[in-house]
Parts: structure tokens; C-alpha cells; sequence
């Protein structure tokens, strides 16, 4: 009883920080329709900066890691990324009024993880004295590319079988007259020809949609940060520029993040209201599943606390930025109002405003329990 007690206090603490009042202040100027905007090109700087930022720390850290004590959260990572998406698609998608590809699109994103959610748990794990590896950030692509991947693939699956089931074939026959010479068709079940690539060039590619995700704004930036950290000495520019700004710039990417929450709303309307159930539950859901194999990780190999949280907010995280342009490109069947909408009115605060919280007051309760 006193365990949860002490987490229960511990918890409603953290709803009081000052990163989470920017959210929730961003969420009620934008309800009450006040003209305050943030522009643009300032919120992509600051995202820019954070995970510069946060990817700088981790390149440094990770010059003097044992790279071994790496190996299992990665593999976790990677596991967890690809288990969310097939929990949506068995889930999210088998609920009335819900277009499988909007459901494996939106499972994909909430895969993918969030780089403004990361560098929100990496500041308040920081300030509760929290103790995490600097490396811990390096597990955001062992999550997110995984889940975009299996997203696209299993959505490509599913379009195949549909047209499939459709009564569409190749026709493996030559050309008839008045066709184009050297080229197959497709006789639909209407009985029209149509053109039709090579039966090869309908297969997944796995490396443009990796490509298209590494080249994400979100995850170059981070992944130039750890590049920088590993390869050159940038302690003296890190120590005198990037982490004193670093909370002041993360308080204003809550305000837009919060603003943006309360916009998309009306996008999510759209859509059946069972992907707002799913947006509540999810972030919860992957969270504590992540949480419970970096305490896997912990007692095989001591991986801290900290970053069993932060591999838990990664989890609960959805990606805002470098996942939605992956997923246009990858499923552009999927229509975005449904999964961005669903990340960012509520996935997104869920995350930050219970999830970062949740996990951080469930760690430290475990951690004066042993």
C-alpha cells in the first residue's frame, strides 16, 4: 500500500512541471482562439537545436560507452517498434468503421518516435536527479525506423491481397492487338485491361523507406548531434551554448506543441471515434510494454533507471515530425487526417502530460522499493 501511495504522490508532483504547464497553456490559448502563433521556421529551429542538442550528449557519452551494454536496450527497442505496429494492426484496425491502411498508418506513427517527447523526458529526468546513460537518446532509431518499415510493409501487404481479392490478375499472355508491345496487362474484374509493372516492382523495398526516414528533419538532426559527439570534441561549444538554452527552448516547443494538440482536434473528428480511444490507450500501452523490457535489461545487465524511462516515453512517444511525411510517401492510400490527428490532438499529450510522468513516478518508486 505504501508503494502506491508513493508512486500516486509521486505522480500528481509531476503534472506541476514547468515542462508540462507550457503544454497545457499552449492547449487552452488555443482553445479560447487566441491569435498568439508561433512562426514556422522558429519551431523547426528549435526542434533542430534540442535534438542537436540531445544528440551531441549521446555522441559524447557514447565515445566512453561500453558499447555491449548497448546491445539488449537496441534490440529491445527494435522489438518494441515492430510489436506496436502489429498490436494496431490486430487491434485498432479490426474496430468498426476503420480502413485497415488507417489503422497500420496510425499504428506506424505511434511507433515512430518523437524527438520533442524525448528531449521533454530527457530535461525532467534531469531535473528530478534522475540517472540515465547519455546513450539512452541513441535507442530513437532502433524504434522508429523499425515501426515505419513494418508499417509500410504490412499496409503494401494488405493493399496486394485486397486488389487480389478483387478477381485482379496479370495476364502472363502476349500483348493482343491495339497494346503496347513488350509491356504486360491487367484484366480487372471489369473486364478492362490495364497496365501493369513487372510482377518484381510490386515488392516492398525496404531501403527508400529507411532512406526516407533517416532523412526525416527529426532523425538527421539527431543522428548529426551523435556523429559530432562520436567523431569530434565538442564538449566547449555543448558546455557554453546547447545546454544552457535547452530548457528555454524546449518550454516554447511545448507552447507549439500544445496549441498544435488543440488545432487538430477538428481532424479527428473526421474519423471514427474509435481512433481517439486508441490515441488514449496506446501511449499508456507501449509505454508500459517498453518499460518492462528495460527492466529486462536492467536486471540482465544494470541498464539504469533512467533509461528504463526513457526507453518507456519513446514507446508512448509518436512521431511529430520526420513519421507523417514517411508515411504519406509509404501509404498514400492512408488518409492523414486520422493518424496525425490522432497523434498529435491526443497521442501526444497523453504521452507527456500522463505517460512522462507515469513512468518517471513508477521508476523511482521501484527504485526506493529495492
Amino acid at each position: 500500500m505504501d508503494f502506491f501511495l508513493d508512486f500516486l504522490t509521486r505522480f500528481l508532483g509531476k503534472l506541476q512541471s514547468p515542462t508540462l504547464g507550457f503544454l497545457i497553456g499552449g492547449m487552452v490559448v488555443a482553445a479560447v482562439n487566441s491569435r498568439l502563433q508561433i512562426p514556422d521556421a522558429i519551431y523547426k529551429f528549435v526542434v533542430f537545436m534540442l535534438l542537436i542538442k540531445v544528440g551531441l550528449s549521446g555522441g559524447i557519452a557514447i565515445r566512453n560507452a561500453n558499447l555491449v551494454d548497448m546491445l539488449l536496450p537496441a534490440f529491445f527497442a527494435v522489438a518494441t517498434g515492430i510489436l506496436i505496429v502489429y498490436i494496431g494492426r490486430y487491434t485498432l484496425a479490426m474496430l468498426p468503421n476503420v480502413k485497415t491502411v488507417d489503422a497500420i498508418a496510425t499504428a506506424g506513427l505511434f511507433g515512430a518516435v518523437s524527438g520533442s517527447t524525448l528531449a521533454a523526458a530527457l530535461t525532467l529526468l534531469e531535473t528530478e536527479g534522475l540517472q540515465y546513460e547519455p546513450w539512452a537518446a541513441a535507442l530513437y532509431p532502433f524504434m522508429d525506423i523499425p515501426a515505419l518499415v513494418t508499417a509500410i510493409v504490412l499496409a503494401s501487404i494488405y493493399s496486394s491481397k485486397q486488389r487480389n481479392s478483387a478477381g485482379e490478375y496479370v495476364s502472363k499472355q502476349p500483348v493482343a492487338a491495339g497494346g503496347v508491345p513488350g509491356k504486360q496487362q491487367r484484366i480487372t474484374a471489369s473486364g478492362y485491361p490495364s497496365e501493369q509493372r513487372d510482377p518484381g516492382s510490386d515488392k516492398v523495398r525496404i531501403w527508400p523507406i529507411i532512406q526516407e526516414s533517416l532523412q526525416g528533419s527529426a532523425l538527421s538532426a539527431l543522428l548529426l548531434g551523435l556523429a559530432l559527439g562520436l567523431l569530434t570534441q565538442p564538449e566547449r561549444v555543448y558546455d557554453s551554448f546547447y545546454e544552457p538554452l535547452f530548457r528555454g527552448l524546449l518550454s516554447i516547443l511545448m507552447l507549439v506543441m500544445g496549441m498544435e494538440a488543440t488545432a487538430r482536434i477538428g481532424e479527428l473528428r473526421k474519423v471514427a471515434q474509435w481512433y481517439a480511444v486508441y490515441a488514449f490507450i496506446a501511449p499508456l500501452l507501449h509505454g508500459f510494454i517498453a518499460f518492462g523490457f528495460g527492466m529486462i535489461a536492467h536486471y540482465i545487465t544494470g541498464f539504469s533507471f533512467g533509461g528504463v524511462v526513457i526507453m518507456a516515453v519513446i514507446a508512448a512517444s509518436s512521431s511529430d515530425i520526420s513519421g507523417p511525411p514517411t508515411l504519406r510517401a509509404g501509404i498514400p492510400s492512408a488518409n492523414p487526417s486520422a493518424y496525425v490527428g490522432a497523434s498529435t490532438a491526443i497521442g501526444t499529450p497523453v504521452a507527456l502530460a500522463l505517460g512522462l510522468p507515469l513512468f518517471i513516478g513508477l521508476a523511482q518508486a521501484l527504485m526506493d522499493a529495492n
